[in-house]
């Protein structure tokens, strides 16, 4: 992995976990996901258009197919993420989700997109994973009734992500679609799908806008901005390399939840962390 392209995810850790954040603290929040979908669809609109001007010849069926699965991809994805967060910790759902997705979406990779890691990157990503499961509280989570309905919406948010790291994967580096292009097409899917929910809602649409739009402003700016910068990355290294590498957000995330949501265990988690800083450099230098 080159190290513009570290450099992009670590960025992107950064949004990642933030955005993480303002969905936790506004996980009561019916349609806090339209709330954003349908700010970012005006936020990312004036550079779309821009890209298009390069990118409408390559917009075949095959592209449509890519860009029509990872919306709806994105749709699950926030779907079970939000049901997570109003179930467990920040600190259990997000470990969870993002170790088992970066788990399937390297082998994957291996599979599908036919990539060969080097031993040290296989290690790397066994190492993020393991720390990642160390994070959200390893054995002792599932023997914690309370928890194992934020531990099943987070294994299944896991595998939205999977699925779409593979086929957003294949979109940036076989189709040579633009990160921009990829985003703002399930931004918009999202934005549209749950249009009919909130306007026969709209009683309380009008109720949260006032409480948690300033929560959605945020995810519209972050959650766009952090994985165009993936997607970005994506275009110069490996996918399985990029999905592990994404798990540096844990270190942040795992300082929100034990500082800002007082959910504490800040020594396991850092000690996690640790790990999963050990486990990136070794996908950087495999």
């Amino acid at each position: 992995m080159s190290l513009t392209a570290l450099a992009l995810v670590i960025i992107a850790a950064f949004t990642h976990s933030t955005w993480n954040l303002l969905a936790k603290r506004a996980a009561n929040c019916r349609h806090l996901i339209w709330f954003a979908c349908s700010a970012g669809t005006f936020i990312l609109l004036p550079a779309t258009l821009w890209v298009l001007r390069g990118d409408w010849p390559k917009l075949g069926w095959k592209a449509a197919v890519f860009l029509l699965a990872t919306s709806v991809l994105h749709l699950f994805y926030f779907d079970s993420l939000q049901r997570g967060y109003r179930a467990g910790d920040l600190s259990v759902v997000y470990p969870l989700a993002r170790g088992t997705g970066p788990l399937l979406s390297f082998g994957g990779a291996v599979l599908f997109l036919h990539e060969r890691p080097t031993l040290l990157a296989v290690a790397g990503a066994l190492l993020v994973v393991l720390g990642i499961m160390l994070l959200s509280g390893g054995l002792n989570l599932w023997r914690a009734r309370t928890a194992r309905a934020g531990i099943f919406w987070g294994a299944m948010t896991g595998v939205t992500i999977a699925c779409y790291t593979l086929v957003d994967g294949y979109s940036v580096k076989v189709l040579l679609l633009s990160p921009i292009l990829v985003d703002f097409a399930e931004t918009v899917f999202r934005a549209a799908a749950l249009t009919p929910k909130a306007y026969m809602d709209w009683a309380r649409v009008r109720i949260e806008f006032p409480t948690y739009w300033k929560h959605a402003l945020g995810i519209a700016v972050l959650a766009p901005a952090g994985y165009i910068l993936v997607l970005f990355a994506m275009k110069t290294a490996p996918v399985s390399h990029i999905a592990s590498a994404r798990e540096m957000s844990m270190m942040v995330g795992a300082y929100f939840g034990s500082k800002l949501l007082a959910e504490g265990h800040l020594r396991r988690r850092m000690i996690a962390s640790a790990m999963i800083a050990t486990g990136v450099f070794g996908l950087v230098v495999g």
